[in-house]
């Protein structure tokens, strides 16, 4: 097959691999993305979107499960897990279409396959590998392996579920995410290891359908990278809902039988055997970087992720690197918006890089967690002098009409400036919440703007103004500090 030209050839149709083509494509540069599985990536078919329709179907059983709180009697609920399942696919097959849809209309080629870097502004496509997993069929007018050559490559081809020795996935007792969304029928006990994001959005999913789970954290804390205080709640939470975690813990062993494993794990000073039907290994993850022909044009990586700066660029001229293989925080949001930045400053614009400090994390968990922002501890640890605030949900009417009072909306600013410089949030609805806080850090509000902000009444967007309020001792709907509520 003859080499075929391009302003810019993207490796990888995640999120920040097509948003990033259709960015190019929107500024006029010839564009082609390179996919081996799946249009959307890892966050549309297997991760983000898919997670998410499970995380709704287990809202709904605890919300019918408790129906009778509000008035309504129902029967007892009936769980169908083939259904859940079912649909979260069904899900994430419609978004797989769009993306390829959006793909066409902005006259991206997509080429399938498996690319690897061949030169200077060059790349080899080979057939893609079967994956173990249903993987969609290539659009019908994609093209196929062969050469293909791109003044600008951008690599944007994500990460893969981390594997530590002895947890190696089987697909059967030992799962990553991919086959914990695909449960060929519930288990009854599951052991998850590791209680960042995904590993704690799966325990809570599970128990919500009644499985017995416990959380295996090797840190003191767990959700490692959020505030220490709303990790103690969230982790109050799950305790309450009947999760089992053990923090400063290790898994030292793990033995598979016939119909269940049995873990050794290290805590409090002495091993014990942990036995459960499934174990969930989310122990993070790594950037997809194999393959890629890195090492031989010198592509600096860096803790097996590609070095590359605030605007994508590696150390070899012509060459990109954007979302979770360029590093953390590996999240698909964080991707588009380095996507489009890396082609922006590609075509000459006047760009300024991502501020990470500014990127939102979000954790789909009941209760929700969401973040943005310094945490009360490296605020701390760096010396800056801060004000906190804390509105608690319990004080707010739409919470209680919703039955949601558990929670907290916690604001920190710096006490000098008032910059707003974090905010963290446990509770219904927060990940929606949160996107109000990541616009005032973006325009650098201060204490003084937000608290003249009016926020709609009954909401539960009133919490972020109380938190404010509350920083400067001026919150309307709960005690002083140190006063008792009568």
């Amino acid at each position: 097959m003859a080499t075929r030209d391009y302003d810019v050839i993207i490796i990888g149709a995640g999120p920040g691999g097509y948003v990033a083509a259709i960015r190019a494509a929107q500024l006029g540069l010839r564009t082609a993305v390179v996919e081996q599985a799946h249009l959307g990536g890892i966050c549309l078919n297997w991760g983000c979107i898919p997670t998410k329709a499970l995380l709704r179907s287990a809202e709904v059983a605890h919300t019918v499960g408790n129906a009778a709180t509000f008035g309504v009697v129902v029967d007892p609920p009936r769980l169908d897990v083939e259904a859940m399942v079912a649909r979260s696919r069904a899900v994430s097959r419609e978004l797989n279409a769009g993306v390829g849809f959006l793909l066409k209309k902005n006259g991206v080629d997509v080429i399938w396959g498996r690319a690897r870097l061949a030169g200077a502004g060059a790349i080899e496509v080979t057939a893609p590998q079967a994956s173990g997993r249903p993987d969609p069929e290539a659009p019908k007018d994609a093209l196929g392996p062969g050469r293909y050559a791109g003044k600008h490559i951008v690599i944007a081809t994500g990460a893969r579920p981390r594997t530590l020795p002895g947890l190696e996935p089987d697909g059967d007792r030992i799962w990553t995410y991919f086959e914990a969304m695909l449960p060929p029928s519930l288990p009854r006990s599951l052991l998850v290891v590791g209680s960042g994001a995904i590993g704690i959005e799966f325990a809570s999913f599970y128990r919500a359908l009644g499985c017995e789970v416990t959380v295996v954290e090797l840190l003191p804390q767990i959700l490692p990278a959020e505030d220490g205080e709303i990790a103690a709640l969230a982790r109050k939470a799950f305790e309450k809902a009947g999760i089992c975690i053990l923090t400063n813990a290790k898994v030292v062993s793990v033995a598979r039988g016939k119909d269940h494993i049995a873990a050794t794990v290290e805590h409090a000073g002495k091993r014990e055997e942990l036995r459960a039907e499934r174990l969930i290994s989310a122990v993070g993850v790594v950037g997809n970087i194999d393959g890629l022909g890195l090492e031989a044009l010198g592509v600096k990586v860096d803790k097996g992720i590609v070095a590359a700066d605030a605007l994508g660029r590696t150390s070899v001229a012509g060459i990109y690197a954007i979302g979770d293989v360029a590093g953390a925080p590996m999240l698909a949001h964080k991707a588009e918006h380095e996507g489009v930045i890396c082609i922006e400053a590609i075509k000459g614009l006047d760009v300024q890089g991502l501020y990470k400090l500014r990127v939102p994390g979000c954790t789909y968990s009941r209760p929700q967690i969401a973040s943005v922002g310094l945490t009360e501890e490296r605020a701390k640890a760096g010396g800056r002098k801060i004000r906190v605030g804390r509105f608690p949900f319990r004080a707010n009417g739409k919470a209680l009409a919703l039955g949601e009072p558990e929670g907290i909306v916690k604001t920190l600013f710096d006490a000098e400036s008032g910059e707003l410089i974090g905010a963290h949030m446990l509770g219904a609805e927060v990940t929606e919440l949160i996107q109000g806080f990541v616009i005032a850090m973006q325009l650098e509000a201060t204490e003084e703007d937000l608290m003249r902000t009016v926020f709609p009444h009954p909401t539960l967007s009133e919490m972020m103004g109380e938190s404010v309020l509350a920083a400067y001792g001026q919150a309307l709907h709960i005690p002083p500090p140190g006063q008792a509520r009568r």
